[in-house]
């Protein structure tokens, strides 16, 4: 592929482009329905008018056929800080080929050698396609900024902070949980996968159960908005960093079977915690033992922890049994530790797990 102007060619692409759902709601400025009008501007005026503002914006073609496949650009320059924003979007037959990535390493690299400083990337926290682009272009997450863009229903959405420095290495950005192999984790009983929006009902009715609520801190049953916004975000959370959450499948019939997670808060020191939760119906069959077992697994493969932690209230002994399956040891009671109802306070009976502990044979 290759970075050109645009040209008038390129209008129907452009308003294909337009009028794509995925675009649509990343981009809520866009006409419903997108028209020929609007990309005519686009060409005519709306390039030169950034490139009069400082900025720049490129079609990414393919350097065989030069068909457009979609487009750079570089805005809201800030001079005195030799900063920059950079975002790219691709035509929906282009996409997952690596278009967004190459397109956004080559216009930043020109943007550093003609010195700029500083480039920032925003992406909706709810597009991740957008966040592994940054990634893989060297870009790192820096931060949140909160409500700071419009979505098509008049609401507010967040956007992620994604940062490179001139400085900074060409190459992608080493994550802090890298992705499941295969997309899965499975022994043939139990199958790991990462959390995703069409699980919101089961994790809600799982998470509100009475002896589910009772194990958490505080105990409060969540709210239905809650569990969906953590099911719509697990990918972004796992990309960032933040959380690894997983899906608990019964591999034979593909069945939601519980839920359970990963924090790899401690990088530093190689300590990660982790969570889990099974549903009524697939208790008391060794899952929970199994999922945990998988978990493990990977924290100390793939991801690189050192040592995991889990702490449960006192009282929850069935958490307490698969623990010690998996070869976690009981290392202390933190009293007082969790918050509890109307002010009080609940004591966390902490286990740890190290990779010499980690027990391979299946639960009994």
């Amino acid at each position: 592929m290759r970075l050109r102007d645009f040209r008038p060619d390129d209008v129907a692409d452009l308003v294909a482009a337009g009028d794509d759902p995925l675009a649509r709601w990343f981009l809520p400025g866009l006409p419903a329905p997108d028209t020929e009008a609007r990309a005519r501007w686009w060409v005519a005026e709306g390039v030169p008018g950034l490139r009069a503002a400082g900025g720049v914006a490129y079609a990414v073609a393919d350097s065989g056929t030069d068909r457009l496949l979609g487009g750079v650009a570089l805005g809201n320059p800030v001079p005195q800080r030799r900063q920059a924003e950079i975002g790219c979007w691709v035509l929906p037959g282009a996409r997952r080929r690596g278009v967004g990535t190459t397109a956004t390493r080559l216009l930043a690299g020109h943007a550093f050698a003609t010195g700029t400083a500083r480039l920032e990337l925003l992406a909706v926290a709810d597009d991740p396609a957008s966040q592994r682009v940054a990634l893989a272009a060297g870009f790192r997450p820096e931060g949140v900024r909160r409500d700071a863009a419009a979505t098509p229903d008049g609401g507010r959405q967040d956007l992620l902070a994604f940062v490179r420095l001139a400085g900074d290495p060409d190459g992608p950005v080493r994550r802090l949980l890298p992705d499941l192999p295969a997309g899965r984790l499975t022994d043939g009983v139990v199958t790991l996968r990462r959390l995703a929006p069409g699980d919101a009902d089961e994790m809600y009715a799982l998470h509100s159960r009475p002896e589910v609520v009772a194990n958490q801190a505080p105990p409060v049953p969540p709210e239905r908005h809650v569990i969906a916004l953590r099911c719509r975000l697990a990918e972004s959370q796992w990309l960032t960093g933040t959380a690894a959450r997983l899906a608990i499948l019964d591999a034979g019939t593909g069945r939601f079977a519980g839920s359970c997670g990963l924090v790899y808060a401690e990088p530093g020191t190689g300590q990660a915690s982790i969570g889990y939760a099974l549903a009524p119906g697939f208790r008391g069959r060794g899952l929970a033992t199994r999922a945990v077992r998988l978990l493990a697994g990977w924290a100390f493969g793939p991801v690189g922890a050192a040592r995991l932690v889990a702490g449960t209230v006192p009282d929850n002994t069935a958490s307490h049994r698969v623990l010690h399956r998996v070869g976690f040891h009981r290392e202390a009671l933190l009293r007082g530790r969790l918050p509890g109802l109307a002010g009080t306070r609940l004591d966390d009976l902490t286990f740890a797990l190290l990779p010499t502990d980690l027990t391979g044979d299946p639960p009994g």
